[in-house]
């Protein structure tokens, strides 16, 4: 099979991690969760002669969606996302000025995305996991040896639950079920900081460990 590319392009005053992931046969790629920085995604694909083929969102919060218009606006590519999201997604505006900032409405969605789901990237399989807790519609995308997590797990700490659609049980319940379900090895793609391990985080992580 071929070789599965991953780059990840931290962005933006929230610090947020866009993943690019591409088939290096086919040169076909996906973009996950575009940032601030919708330019300079672009500017990563030409630089690498990959195609775009697709956005996942891994949720609909301000910081992982702010360059899907911009990416969207040159492209013309399919927009994923969990239908939970949708609110969060539609008032991107209203997001914007709880930070000061400002932000039109983004293109509508394309593909409403669901459990069990599997998508691809050139000859890659990924499965969506539902993942709620940070916000109502989030996801996952896995595949083996990788889950894209956005903000569920990170490094030595997980996503908060405090804004609007946040959970804590759900959170932790969304951890143990499809996370920790997956092989101590797995690499975990997170949507700000450092990418982990499955097997660091059940061994380490203070705020979900391994029962």
């Amino acid at each position: 099979m071929s070789e599965l590319v991953v780059v990840g392009i931290p962005n933006g005053s929230f610090d947020q991690n866009c993943w690019l992931l591409a088939d290096a046969d086919s040169r076909q790629a996906v973009m996950v969760d575009p940032g601030e920085e919708g330019d300079r995604f672009l500017a990563e694909l030409r630089q690498r002669e990959w195609t775009l083929t697709d956005i996942w969102l891994t949720h609909a919060h301000i910081d992982h969606i702010l360059g899907v218009a911009t990416v969207h606006a040159a492209t013309g590519v399919p927009i994923h996302l969990h239908g939970a999201d949708r609110d969060l997604y539609e008032n991107l505006p209203q997001q914007a000025q709880w930070f000061g900032l400002r932000a039109s409405t983004p293109p509508p969605v394309t593909h409403w995305l669901s459990q069990d789901q599997v998508l691809l990237v050139g000859s890659h399989h990924f499965t969506v996991r539902h993942v709620p807790g940070h916000a109502p519609g989030h996801v996952a995308f896995v595949t083996p040896g990788i889950i894209v997590g956005g903000d569920v797990l990170f490094a030595g700490s997980i996503g908060r639950t405090d804004l609007p659609g946040g959970n804590m049980a759900e959170l932790e319940a969304s951890i143990r079920k499809e996370f920790y379900t997956l092989p101590d090895e797995t690499r975990v793609l997170t949507g700000h900081g450092p990418e982990t391990t499955i097997g660091e985080e059940r061994r380490s992580n203070p705020f979900v460990r391994d029962r």
